[in-house]
């Protein structure tokens, strides 16, 4: 899952008149962190495996964060199988910190 912004030249132009490129950088990286928080959190524990594994990596310069697993079995967990339930711990904090991300770049506009 990801979020793509269209118009992204207005974007960056706006971006540069009311706050700095480091800015957004900063929002990236708090927001990655907080959805990696809410994973661990809302991640179902067995023997702790898939918990410790949910990570975070920065990548294109400071613009791009991405937080998963590396539990080979995590996408089981969190869409389910045929003879499992989905258990969507990094499906739901996506969509809920999706809403705040949306919101910290707007104050960064104004």
């Amino acid at each position: 899952m990801s979020i793509e912004f269209k118009g992204t030249d207005a974007l960056i132009g706006a971006l540069k008149e009311k706050a700095t490129m480091d800015d957004v950088k900063n929002v990236v990286r708090m927001n990655g962190a907080e959805m990696q928080n809410k994973s661990m959190r809302l991640a179902p524990v067995d023997t702790g495996f898939m918990k410790r594994s949910i990570g975070m990596t920065v990548e294109d310069g400071g613009f791009t964060v991405r937080v998963g697993s590396t539990a080979q079995y995590a996408p089981f967990v969190n869409f389910g199988t045929r003879f499992q339930p989905s258990q969507p711990f990094l499906t739901s904090s996506f969509y809920e910190q999706r809403n705040k991300f949306m919101n910290d770049m707007k104050r960064l506009m104004e």
